[in-house]
């Protein structure tokens, strides 16, 4: 399983969602390689990212929404 987290690089949640996933994973007793990303607005729209922090498992976001693709 690949997991990649983009943040903004103002987003305070690194190291909460950096122990949240390694949690998750654990307990799940599964096999990822996490990849943290720091993403700026341009990219952030190019990918189709919708928030900071967002979650993608195996290339697909975790919890997809309506929001228009962006960081703030």
């Amino acid at each position: 399983m690949n997991i990649d987290v983009f943040l903004s690089e103002i987003c305070a949640s690194y190291y909460q969602v950096r122990e949240n996933v390694e949690r998750a994973i654990a307990s799940l007793g599964i096999k990822a390689d996490v990849i943290f990303h720091t993403i700026y607005f341009d990219d952030a729209v190019n990918r189709n990212i919708k928030g900071s922090p967002s979650i993608w498992i195996n290339g697909k976001d975790a919890f997809e929404g309506g929001n228009s693709p962006g960081i703030t």
